[in-house]
């Protein structure tokens, strides 16, 4: 097999492969093999008529599609592999000489991983990030403990106040009509949770118990849907019932009731280490990406539009996944937000530029830093991932997410190998 390679424009290329007679000659064998059961001639069983009488009677054009289509996919990816070819797409393939007893040539043209010119990548400076748990922190944890675990009664007298849960029924109209989505029964709302339109919640402050007023509100500019977005929106609201929550108080005993801890103080060292150990997570996290940002920034690479096409199918793929989590679908989700699939595709397309670039950025670096994934490295990383599965046995899950996931979790590793190369040479500006 010859090849010709053609650099065409940038990350594309052209292969022009010239594959043997005696080659060719066995692909159209194989193309008569697979065809063998359809042929017709008189005076023969099906399936049992010979290939010479086959090209003799149907001629040797029959065979020939799938000829070269066996040929195509054999020699294609020798072809690759002989030019160190690395494509990121399937290629046009462009016959320009087919006859039986003659080469087979063919043209592939295919977009190619680009180039990564790399800038600056060590002793870059960048700011230390840090969050500190403070004491409202830890009170805000310890209200949200105090309020999951409150004590609701039903109001027999008197009005609804800020901090109650008013049960109602409500009907919304625009212009005195009312409008889809704009009714509920028996729905209990907290007043003061911010939870319905600016406004609605504390028009309610003061109400009694069977009592009907009209609640005035405005929708925001960007509410989501362009039939209410911006327009001023009555609601005929009823109070059907009104519940206090009384909340207990901050003590030993409520410690001990919400936690494995004896005292308050426990709980909240408890907490204050627990919000340390996500802050410290957080501004790692934070950190790393600020740096990975100026090191991209420093590079240069022209990425293939079908590169960040792929990536952005990945992205909404990825969304759909959770969507489906969530009970929904793509379909009710662009109805809701007022999308569709081509505003999402744009919207989506400068993050998944970065996002490739990014990648093509780190595994640049890594080649050139000649950082690898030992075997060890990828055991740990597989029982890290099994862990989030299930804790029971995650050895023998990571022995099935090495043989399915090795390449996966092998790149994983790499990436994180180097995005600490990257902060061990940073220059840390406290």
């Amino acid at each position: 097999m010859n090849v010709k390679l053609t650099k065409i424009e940038t990350n594309t290329i052209e292969l022009e492969v010239t594959v043997e007679a005696a080659k060719f000659n066995e692909a159209i064998k194989k193309a008569y093999k697979k065809n063998a059961k359809s042929f017709n001639v008189p005076g023969f069983r099906k399936g049992k008529v010979p290939m010479n009488v086959v090209k003799q009677y149907y001629g040797t054009g029959v065979l020939l599609e799938d000829a070269v289509q066996f040929a195509v996919e054999e020699s294609y990816p020798e072809a690759l592999n002989q030019n160190e070819v690395n494509p990121v797409d399937y290629p046009e393939i462009d016959i320009v000489e087919v006859e039986e007893g003659k080469d087979l040539v063919y043209k592939a043209k295919v977009t190619v991983m680009p180039e990564v010119e790399l800038g600056d990548y060590k002793n870059i400076d960048i700011n230390k990030i840090s969050y500190e748990a403070t004491e409202e922190d830890v009170q805000s944890q310890l209200k949200a403990m105090q309020e999951k675990n409150a004590r609701v009664e039903v109001k027999t007298e008197g009005e609804v106040q800020n901090g109650d849960i008013a049960v109602i029924d409500f009907k919304g109209f625009i212009d005195g009509i009312a409008f889809e989505g704009g009714e509920g029964h028996d729905y209990p709302l907290e007043i003061g949770s911010g939870s319905f339109i600016a406004g609605f919640e504390e028009q309610l402050v003061g109400s009694k118990v069977g009592e009907t007023k009209n609640v005035s509100v405005t929708f925001p500019e960007n509410y989501g849907k362009d039939d209410l977005n911006g327009k001023a929106a009555t609601f005929e609201v009823t109070i059907k019932e009104i519940k206090s929550k009384e909340l207990p108080e901050l003590d030993d005993e409520f410690a001990q009731d919400v936690s494995e801890f004896d005292t308050l103080e426990e709980l909240k060292n408890d907490i204050t280490s627990k919000l340390k150990e996500s802050n410290d997570l957080k501004a790692k996290r934070e950190f790393e990406e600020s740096l990975i940002n100026k090191v991209v920034d420093n590079a240069k690479v022209e990425i293939p539009q079908v590169m960040i096409e792929k990536e952005v199918d990945s992205m909404l793929k990825d969304l759909e996944n959770r969507l489906q989590y969530q009970g929904l679908d793509l379909k009710s989700y662009y109805e809701f937000t007022n999308s569709s699939e081509e505003k999402m595709r744009d919207y989506m397309k400068d993050n998944a530029e970065r996002k490739v670039k990014t990648d093509l950025v780190l595994e640049a670096i890594s080649k050139k830093e000649s950082v690898e994934a030992t075997e060890e490295e990828v055991k740990e990383k597989a029982i890290e991932l099994a862990k989030q599965y299930s804790n029971d046995e995650p050895e023998k899950m990571a022995e099935l997410l090495i043989q399915s996931q090795s390449r996966v979790i092998s790149m994983d590793v790499i990436t994180e190998k180097t995005i600490k190369l990257l902060v061990d040479n940073a220059n840390i500006i406290d």
